[in-house]
């Protein structure tokens, strides 16, 4: 395995890139502060500008970092960035990644995400060399277990009371794809 950062990654209707500092207003606009995007994540609704340029300060500082995977979804259509997607932990004794995703309503249901998410895993596998990809959903957001499926995810079961987000603690279903399974 060897990491390699956060590379530019571009697909049919994305460009997957480092967050800059001049992302804040469309971040925050786009999907950080609305509460039905942020209802099943971790980090709470974002009530101004200045919650998106601390997050941004510290993902700019952190691209110095090989094992820092932190892209912003830009829709090539408005050349602007309306998710997020990232290596949220990384296991380097297994070769393993878990991947976490968000992206603005506008945008929901169109496979948006689900190309996102393909070409991160395409990537992890192809130039990093992981082993496993993991991803992981509130059994609430069903939607994103359908992304996960999409991506050629197995789904490996529900953890029950195992995870936190904005409604509380929840379960959570597992997925993964091993690179045996990429392969074929």
């Amino acid at each position: 395995m060897e990491h390699r950062g956060t590379q530019l990654i571009e697909t049919t209707r994305l460009i997957l890139r480092k967050a800059q500092m001049t992302d804040a207003e469309p971040m925050f606009r786009n999907w950080a502060s609305d509460p039905e995007v942020t209802k099943f994540l971790t980090w709470p609704t974002y009530e101004s500008v200045e919650n998106a340029n601390t997050i941004l300060n510290i993902w700019t500082k952190e691209y110095d970092n090989l094992n820092f995977y932190q892209w912003m979804i830009e829709l090539k259509e408005i050349r602007e960035p309306i998710g997020s997607i990232s290596v949220t932990e990384h296991r380097d004794d297994i070769a393993a990644a878990e991947i976490g995703y968000c992206i603005g309503q506008p945008w929901w249901r169109k496979g948006i995400t689900t190309e996102a998410l393909g070409a991160v895993i395409d990537f992890l596998f192809k130039e990093v060399g992981m082993n496993r990809i993991e991803a992981r959903h509130d059994t609430n957001n069903p939607h994103s277990g359908c992304v996960m499926k999409k991506c050629g995810m197995e789904y490996e079961g529900i953890a029950r009371a195992a995870g936190r987000n904005n409604q509380g603690i929840c379960d959570i279903a597992q997925y993964a794809i091993l690179r045996k399974d990429w392969e074929n």
